[in-house]
């Protein structure tokens, strides 16, 4: 494991990113050398292991796939205990783009618990069946919690030293727009970051239609019914 040198965490999860993975770390290393990174190899069958350690990559490999929940956690507790301010949840895709972690930083920095990069926070969301779910989730959170998040699916998401170990411990705040609105719920300061962001550069997205409907239906009755009556931290 590489020693710490930042205050800054990038979590990147990787299930089967062997047409990415090195680029996007490159990337990192190259041109943002200021933040540290932790690759979370999610029991890849491909050769995202094999590229990650041929080329000195920071990685942790998981024995099994336990999903993004089980991949990310992991991260939070890698910086749990190494004793990081700020982790942010990065894709091993090519989506996420790191000239946006500093401003994440410095939202985080300015007091607030949560930041998210959003692709709507100043931009108006364009309107496809593809962003019929984020419309819908995105309304129920402003509902259920009375503040609007714009875009409640992004993975971009950065969180305090505070959340860190919220979420290294606690298997319950699973990366998903269901726990941004049990934070909201408890009172936590969450804000949007404009951002932009790419299509996936290389594989292929493991949500299908069925999926996607699936995970839509999931996070609505979890943000309608459930997080009402989880218990306050």
């Amino acid at each position: 494991m590489s020693k710490k040198q930042s205050d800054t965490l990038v979590i990147i999860p990787a299930y089967n990113e062997e047409g990415s993975i090195k680029a996007v770390v490159d990337q990192l290393r190259e041109d943002y050398p200021q933040f540290d990174y932790v690759v979370i190899n999610d029991g890849s069958k491909d050769q995202t292991s094999a590229i990650c350690h041929a080329n000195g990559f920071n990685i942790i490999d998981l024995p099994t796939n336990l999903g993004l929940s089980g991949a990310v956690q992991t991260g939070f507790k890698y910086a749990y205990q190494n004793g990081y301010d700020q982790a942010v949840q990065f894709d091993a895709d090519g989506q996420h783009l790191p000239e946006y972690i500093a401003p994440l930083v410095a939202a985080i920095k300015e007091g607030n618990d949560c930041a998210i990069g959003s692709r709507f926070a100043t931009q108006e969301r364009h309107k496809s069946l593809r962003m019929l779910g984020n419309t819908l989730i995105s309304n129920i959170i402003s509902l259920t919690t009375g503040q609007k998040i714009a875009d409640p699916t992004s993975g971009m998401r950065m969180f305090n030293k505070q959340l860190i170990k919220e979420f290294a411990t606690n298997i319950n705040y699973t990366p998903e727009p269901d726990t941004i609105s049990h934070l909201i719920r408890q009172g936590k300061k969450v804000v949007e970051v404009q951002v932009s962001m790419q299509e996936r550069q290389a594989g292929q997205s493991y949500l299908t239609l069925s999926r996607s409907i699936n995970y839509m239906v999931h996070m609505v009755i979890s943000i309608l019914f459930i997080q009402g009556f989880r218990r306050k931290n």
